[in-house]
């Protein structure tokens, strides 16, 4: 005998499931069904609540335009302004159904986040707790209820704690052992002897009277290779293009223009122009780095410069390489050749030389080369009058800064970083 279901069938297009939804607005300062949250303590069932409009508000609709509040016997109960933060970004809604009319009604409900506050402490005032009595406290609370990691945390706090009574008797001990360990540092005066002498800079003489005596001539050129330079083609050329063709580096402006004023006077000064001809064979020695290695093809870019003035660039402004075994020019040899050049400008330029030219002529941003006239001790500044005088130049010489070099020689003080804790 099969079995009848006695489930009653729904009949076809019955349209019972169906149910319509309405929202509801407040009008005016009518009150609204609320949502309270208690993150502590639950109230009773029966404890009253009223809401209380704010000052200025219009309607009961937000959490920050009201004020719910309740209490019991012993604890009173009052919303915060955590509700109004915490529904930021969305809305809370209650919805009541009617079923002779099948509609749910939603209404807004603001939520409040109530704290509470106990009446018999309301009105004690906290006593001062010191911070080494909560941290006591504090640690007290983790040994008895915190992890084993937080247990051991603490017993290594209090292990690496000081005590202080304790330190004020080794204090002197401590005192005599910093004192044993700093007689052997060097004094500010020995300090500055030794950062002197690692400056990137030819010698010089600190104590010198005149500026000629600073930076001298056979100190950057060594007598050998000054002697090894002929200025005979340069007398017997017959035009200031053919003697700057002759030079070993015939595009900087710098030298052209005074190597044409000293052929431009009755007698030529010999040891300007073979001045003019080693700078020449700096700038040269620069512009060939990549072919430093070869000394061949470094000889036939160079073809006019004796061999022995090439040996002795190779010797003072390269350095080899110990795992390739091969001669380059270090960022320290190209300071040093660099400043040994500007030596030699500001002895033809009678110390007071115009950077920005020497700046073109070498592709630098003179930001680059004026911190290397500082260090050989000179000043960036622009000539007053009686050194435009002095030095024969035009009184629109003024308007463009030189570096001069001034004495006594004073250098450049080191800046020490500090470091970022």
């Amino acid at each position: 005998m099969s079995n009848i279901s006695k489930k009653r069938k729904r009949a076809v297009g019955e349209d019972s499931g169906q149910v319509s939804i309405k929202v509801a607005k407040p009008v005016g300062k009518s009150v609204a069904p609320v949502l309270a949250s208690f993150p502590a303590i639950q109230p009773p069932n029966s404890t009253p609540f009223k809401l209380y409009l704010k000052k200025g508000a219009k309607d009961a609709s937000s959490a920050k335009d009201t004020l719910l509040v309740g209490e019991t016997d012993t604890v009173e109960f009052v919303s915060t302004e955590e509700g109004s933060n915490a529904t930021a970004g969305c809305s809370y809604y209650v919805g009541v159904y009617n079923k002779r009319t099948k509609t749910t009604t939603v209404r807004p409900a603001p939520l409040h986040i109530l704290t509470r506050q106990v009446k018999a402490l309301k009105n004690l005032k906290p006593m001062e707790v010191s911070v080494e009595e909560r941290i006591k406290q504090r640690n007290k609370l983790g040994e008895t209820f915190g992890t084993k990691k937080a247990q051991s945390a603490i017993r290594a706090q209090e292990r690496n704690r000081v005590d202080v009574d304790a330190m004020r008797a080794v204090a002197v001990h401590l005192q005599e052992s910093i004192q044993q360990n700093t007689e052997n540092l060097p004094t500010q005066e020995e300090a500055k002897a030794a950062a002197d002498s690692n400056r990137l800079i030819p010698p010089y003489d600190e104590n010198a009277s005149r500026p000629d005596d600073v930076y001298k001539l056979h100190d950057i050129i060594p007598e050998a290779e000054f002697n090894a330079l002929s200025i005979a083609p340069l007398k017997s050329a017959g035009s200031n293009k053919e003697r700057q063709a002759m030079l070993p580096y015939s595009r900087s402006n710098w030298i052209n223009q005074h190597l044409n004023l000293v052929y431009s006077t009755p007698r030529v000064n010999k040891n300007t122009v073979k001045t003019l001809m080693y700078i020449s064979t700096l700038f040269a020695f620069k512009n060939a780095s990549r072919i430093i290695d070869d000394k061949q093809k470094l000889q036939e870019r160079l073809k006019h410069v004796p061999s022995i003035i090439i040996d002795g660039l190779l010797s003072r402004f390269t350095q080899t390489s110990k795992d390739k075994n091969e001669a380059r020019i270090t960022p320290e040899k190209e300071t040093m050749l660099l400043t040994s050049m500007f030596a030699l400008c500001l002895r033809v330029d009678d110390y007071a030389t115009d950077t920005s030219l020497l700046s073109k002529d070498l592709s630098m941003a003179t930001s680059k080369i004026n911190p290397l006239f500082k260090s050989l001790g000179c000043k960036i500044e622009t000539l007053s009058a009686h050194d435009l005088k002095r030095l024969g130049l035009p009184d629109t010489a003024a308007d463009s800064k030189r570096a001069v070099l001034k004495l006594p020689l004073v250098f450049p003080q080191v800046r020490v970083k500090r470091t970022r804790r």
